[in-house]
């Protein structure tokens, strides 16, 4: 980073040498992250299971004794706006009321109404309704309650339009929510972007001098003097300790702690 000038000048290339040297800690916190969200759902999140019926709508009488007619468009297209009329009947208080009373579950008319979902299916005359629950057997029990219900209440409500079920609803042999798969992955990406971010800031608001080139390159307009030599382990001109002796250069004599430090 460069901030000649009072402006900053981002490596994108350091950067990027930065997470590939950081890769083996990246990795550890993705892999912690998404070993934490995988537990957190298995553990504290309850499993959803779903249960659906079809429902076939029509507006209109087929047949008139032997003779047979053909559906205009304009007939396909009032059966699909009856959907959202259909669904709004679904959720009213008097149906949910009646599916609470024939289903003899241990739900209220509003939490009932939360576990509804109708749809259209592609845009046609046929609508799905889709009940969710934690338990199976009720989801089941109340899509096949909804199948009974429903088509009177239409029928009560709606002139001349009739409801017809197409599916009953089975006991659905998975659940539909939530998936230990694709929230494990979602807390992998998440460890790596959060552990790449956090690194990344460290380093950019890190103002410590590391390196000759660091100084040379930030302030460009200033000589540097001297540099003091690295005394790591390993050095060639540096200084450091290795079994009792301690040696600096190749160019100068060794000394050590017995002779008190006379040059030999």
């Amino acid at each position: 980073m460069d901030n000649t000038n009072n402006e900053v000048y981002i490596d994108l290339r350091q950067l990027f040498t930065l997470l590939v040297r950081k890769s083996w800690l990246i990795a550890v916190i993705s892999i912690l992250c998404a070993a934490f969200v995988f537990l957190w759902t298995y553990f504290f999140i309850t499993p959803q299971y779903e249960a659906d019926i079809k429902v076939y709508v029509n507006n209109s009488s087929l047949s008139l004794g032997s003779a047979s007619f053909s559906i205009s468009s304009s007939e396909i297209s009032a059966a699909q706006s009856l959907v959202d009329t259909y669904v709004v009947i679904l959720n009213s208080r008097s149906t949910l009321d009646e599916l609470v009373t024939r289903t003899g579950l241990d739900y209220t008319s509003e939490q009932l109404g939360k576990m509804i979902r109708a749809e259209s299916v592609n845009d046609t005359e046929i609508f799905k309704v889709t009940v969710t629950s934690p338990d199976p057997e009720d989801s089941t029990k109340i899509a096949n309650a909804i199948a009974l219900v429903l088509p009177a209440k239409i029928a009560d409500t709606v002139e001349g339009s009739s409801v017809r079920i197409v599916d009953f609803a089975q006991v659905p042999n998975h659940m539909a929510s939530p998936s230990y798969t694709k929230n494990t992955v979602f807390g992998f990406i998440i460890g790596m972007l959060l552990s790449s971010v956090v690194i990344i800031c460290l380093d950019l608001f890190n103002s410590s001098v590391r390196s000759e080139a660091y100084l040379t390159e930030t302030y460009p307009d200033i000589p540097l003097l001297t540099v003091i030599p690295d005394t790591a382990p390993g050095k060639e001109y540096g200084y450091y300790k290795k079994h009792g002796y301690y040696k600096k250069s190749r160019y100068y004599a060794a000394y050590t702690k017995q002779d008190g430090g006379e040059a030999r």
